[in-house]
């Protein structure tokens, strides 16, 4: 029966309760049960990002990782089991990654970088 292998995959990714396992809940189930899944909005609420839009830019600029895999895709279903594993990639600057474009280019010109607001006595 078809039915207990989409009950199955909707509890997995997290849309359905496990004590709510019965098609007459997935007739009640919204859009936004789905949209709460992706990784854009798990980035947001676990407080990665500023706004819905920083998270975004950030998953697109591989900043962000799902386990061990950096995913570059927004709209990536992210199971349960796999939401307290999101985490700032291990190669990106705001991790522990090697430092950003303009500040090895700041580095190499003054030999200081990144400090924007220095003090001229």
């Amino acid at each position: 029966f078809e039915g207990n292998a989409i009950l199955r995959r909707l509890v997995r990714i997290g849309v359905l309760d496990e004590n709510r396992m019965k098609l007459d809940y997935v007739l009640g189930l919204k859009p936004e049960d789905f949209l709460e899944r992706r990784l854009q909005t798990q980035v947001f609420k676990l407080g990665l990002a500023k706004s819905i839009h920083h998270a975004r830019v950030l998953i697109r600029q591989k900043h962000i990782r799902v386990r061990k895999q950096v995913v570059n895709i927004p709209s990536f279903v992210v199971r349960l089991d796999a939401q307290k594993h999101i985490d700032i990639a291990i190669n990106s600057p705001y991790g522990s990654g090697r430092e950003g474009r303009v500040k090895r280019k700041r580095m190499r010109a003054g030999g200081k970088g990144g400090d924007a607001d220095e003090d001229e006595d």
